[in-house]
């Protein structure tokens, strides 16, 4: 996959900030300490478009970054705020719910949860936004983040044993990637293309 280019566009706190032109869109979730920023970056082999901070719960918007990619298309990867412990005000953190169920409820250009999960620990807040997705029929991909931290043994049978904890069908891709090294990121980037129209 060759990234032509890749910008921030807008963070949005309302609905109605949503960009209106119908382009796809690919959505990142996850624990406020998964990685989403640095998978992103990773992913569209920038260092800084989406900005990496070692304080869980930076993102406290929802962040569009409109991508051109070769062969042909636009799309955009949109970053949903972490969910978990972060470290934010309550009244800032009440409001996420409401912001990100709208979106991934209504959005119809959106094709896909990329839902990001630590390879060593699934947590419950994980599995109750995999069932979430799941009752709602949108389509997912599992991304394990940090699988460069594990040994090799815990590596054996650990795609068995996610989609068997999250008691995911065959048809859900579970990737395994690492941001430092990369790993995973051609595979990711096929099972994105998979769930875009164009």
């Amino acid at each position: 996959m060759k990234i032509l280019t890749a910008e921030f566009i807008k963070s949005c706190r309302a609905p109605e900030q949503f960009p209106a032109d119908r382009l796809e869109e690919i959505a990142f979730a996850g624990r406020s300490n998964v990685g989403k920023s640095s998978l992103i970056n990773s992913l569209l082999h920038r260092r800084n478009l989406a900005k990496v901070s070692k304080t869980p719960g930076k993102t406290q918007a929802i962040n569009y970054f409109l991508i051109a990619t070769m062969p042909a298309s636009r799309l955009y990867f949109v970053d949903l705020p972490g969910y978990g412990y972060a470290k934010v005000a309550k009244s800032v953190r009440a409001e996420w719910g409401p912001l990100i169920e709208g979106f991934v409820t209504t959005r119809t250009a959106l094709r896909g949860v990329v839902l990001l999960i630590e390879s060593r620990v699934i947590s419950p807040q994980d599995l109750t936004t995999v069932e979430w997705l799941k009752s709602i029929g949108r389509p997912m991909i599992i991304a394990l983040t940090k699988v460069d931290k594990l040994r090799m043994n815990e590596r054996r049978g650990n795609l068995v044993r996610v989609r068997d904890v999250l008691s995911l069908p065959e048809d859900v891709p579970i990737i395994e990637y690492s941001s430092e090294t990369h790993e995973g990121r051609d595979a990711l980037w096929g099972a994105i293309r998979a769930r875009l129209k164009t």
